[in-house]
Order: structure tokens, then sequence, then C-alpha cells
């Protein structure tokens, strides 16, 4: 399909006039305002009409967020609800039904659904084809028991997407289901897991008798790998496009700040942490055009594996550059935080939460695998269980 850029450029400024008209930023509720912004197919202008979008493509949702933030124009909730714009989202746009799009899509947009992933488990982290957790089909509905672990903003969540088996006696790949969970369903129990840094920012989730409607069934029973994998490489994608070039930033505002700490050695270190930052950055940025031209692929794994290594080459720079200072932390409040804030906190929590970017979305491990296998095309390494099922392997 061949798009005419400058008029759906043209397009799009009127709409954005006659949405600032009929709502004035300055005297319109938040969410008012973003209810009318979805409406108007301006919150992602990728998806169909109808559904928050407009059905063009995907770079052009800079010039209506430049156009939208210089109106005053309120932002969405994305740091809050990242689960659900970098994840589910995109997910629901591929695999759902028209329905299902229009009954999900526009209360995550507007704040209303916060979500979480009920993805690993105690004993499927890695192997996340592995989930234990059992779905059994009783008329309409799922009876769903299990328990999920490392659940990041659980206690905030109304809803979740989660992945659950529904046939033990196939393979583990082909025996599992994705499912949208309502988080405030009877049987859904969170609890905190308090980590390194002291707070809770991720949970455990037991899941006793929990009903999930077959309507909230996303992809075909039997097919939740394939709508995983989605879900998992824009996680890759979204993960992989953050933190760095703001913290390489907060280090270089230090090192300017703190000259009798300087020396010729430090100087070479941050101005190779400063071109790696910028050269994951123009990475990020060209797989983000890949994303608005389709799905995410798998070099979404390269992207989060290079994050991890760098922002904890950066805190470990910012540590060695504050010197005694620097091994200071004292914030060791249970906290449940709504969003991770890298650049709000100190060193020492940089320092000690970075460690979780080589764990969260994928072990760094795991996506070296992913890249050498789907990327570079080299042999897989053996896997004796490929075709044996779920139930006859040992646990």
């Amino acid at each position: 399909m061949t798009f005419d850029e400058q008029a759906i450029a043209r397009d799009l400024e009127t709409r954005v006039r006659q949405l600032v008209a009929t709502h004035d930023p300055a005297h319109t509720d938040p969410q008012k305002f973003l209810e009318a912004r979805f409406d108007a197919g301006l919150a992602w202008v990728q998806f169909p009409e109808g559904q928050g979008g407009l059905a063009v493509p995907q770079s052009f949702q800079a010039q209506v967020n430049a156009a939208l933030a210089a109106a005053g124009a309120p932002e969405p909730a994305a740091a809050k609800n990242g689960i659900g714009f970098g994840m589910a989202a995109p997910t629901i746009a591929a695999f759902g039904t028209e329905e299902q799009k229009r009954k999900f899509l526009r209360p995550l947009y507007i704040g209303e659904h916060i979500y979480c992933q009920l993805f690993s488990e105690p004993g499927a982290g890695s192997d996340l084809a592995a989930v234990a957790t059992r779905a059994v089909r009783e008329g309409d509905d799922w009876i769903v028991n299990g328990q999920k672990v490392w659940t990041s903003g659980a206690h905030n969540a109304q809803m979740a997407i989660l992945v659950a088996r529904t046939d033990p006696n196939v393979p583990k790949h082909a025996g599992l289901t994705y499912f949208l969970c309502d988080m405030r369903d009877p049987g859904v129990e969170v609890r905190p897991l308090r980590q390194i840094t002291g707070e809770a920012e991720f949970n455990e989730v037991f899941l006793t008798d929990v009903r999930v409607p077959d309507a909230n069934r996303l992809g075909a029973e039997g097919q939740g790998w394939r709508v995983a994998l989605t879900t998992l490489n824009n996680e890759r994608v979204a993960i992989g496009s953050g933190v760095p070039g703001a913290m390489i930033g907060t280090v270089a505002a230090a090192w300017r700040a703190q000259p009798e700490l300087r020396n010729p050695a430090m100087l070479d270190d941050l101005m190779r942490l400063w071109v790696e930052s910028e050269a994951l950055r123009l990475t990020g940025e060209r797989l983000r055009q890949q994303l608005a031209s389709g799905q995410p692929g798998p070099e979404g794994s390269a992207m989060k594996l290079a994050l991890a290594r760098l922002t904890q080459a950066i805190s470990g720079f910012e540590m060695q550059l504050h010197g005694e200072a620097g091994l200071r932390y004292d914030d060791w409040t249970l906290r449940r935080p709504e969003t991770v804030d890298f650049i709000g906190r100190g060193p020492g929590y940089r320092y000690l939460r970075a460690k979780g970017n080589s764990i969260e979305g994928g072990t760094s491990e795991i996506l070296r695998n992913v890249i050498a296998e789907r990327v570079l095309g080299l042999p897989p390494e053996h896997r004796v269980d490929k075709d044996i099922a779920w139930k006859d392997l040992p646990r």
C-alpha cells in the first residue's frame, strides 16, 4: 500500500486543530480529552479507524504528539501503564477480535485499565513455554489455577495479559492459550516481592479458581505461544528503547559538577559510554521504524541485551565517579511504586536496580540464543523435550 504523505500530514494537522477547538485542553478534564483523542483516531494512528487510529503509518504519530504537546494537551499515562502501552495494546491490535479491540483498547489508552503481565512462574521463567498454570474450559468460561511470579505492577493493575496451559497432552509450546484477565476478579491474590533496592515493584500472583470468560481469549485456543511472541517482541523493543540516554546525561552532569573526581582514564570511559548510548538510541529509532511497518521481529532482543549491559556499565561508572559517596544507600523503605524511576533516584538506586535489566523481559542468556538462532541463523540448541507431551516432561 502506498501513502500520500503530504495528504496524510495535512489531514492529521486538521484533525488536531479540530480536536483542540472542540476540547480546549485548558478547560477540559484530562481523561475526557484523552477519550476524545482516542475517538478522533489520534491515539495510535497506525491502528484501524474506530480503534484509536486512522490506519496510517506509525511514523506520523510523532507529528500528532508534537502538535498536541504544543497545544498543552494532556498525555496518556504511558509510564504508569508501560505494559499496557508497550505490550498489551499491540497484541490486542494484532490478535483481538473487533469486539475485543472495541472493549479493551479505549480503557487502556485513557488509563482506566492498567495492565500487568502474568507470564513467568517459579518453574517457568527463562523457559516460558513450560508454564504450569492451568485453564480448564467450563461452559463459556475458563477456570484458571496456578502461580505467577515477577509480575511488575500487579498491585496497581486492573487487567493482565495471561498465558495458561489449556492442553497438557501436547508438546509444551502447542498447549498454551492467551487470555485477558481481570485482576479484580475473585481468586486473584497479589503478594509483594521485596527486591535488592528495598522496594517491591513486582509481585507473586496466585490464581485460585479464577473465571476468565472465553470472550477474553486472545487468539485461537492452543495458539498462545504465537500470541505471546508478539507480546515479548514488543516488550523487548519497549524496554530496549529506554533508559541509557537519560542515565548518561545524569552522569555527564555529575562529571561537570565534580571536577575534582576527574582523570583522563575516566574521561575515556565516559566518552565510550556516551558513544554506545548514542549508538543504542539510533538503533532503537531504526527498530521503531521497523515496528511501524509491521510486527517487531527478534532484532528487539539485541536491543534489550545491549540496554542491560549498558545500564549496568553506566551505573558502575557513576558509582566510581562519586567515590565513597557512591557507596551510600539508605533508601530501604518498602515502597510500592507505580513506575520505575531510574533518573529521579540516586546513584546507589541506579546501580542496584540496573542488575534487574539483564533478567526482566527475558534473561540476557536467553536473548543471546534468540539472536543466534533467529537473527544470525545459527543452528539451534538440541532440545530433547520438543516433541514430548507437556504432561510427560520431568518437573
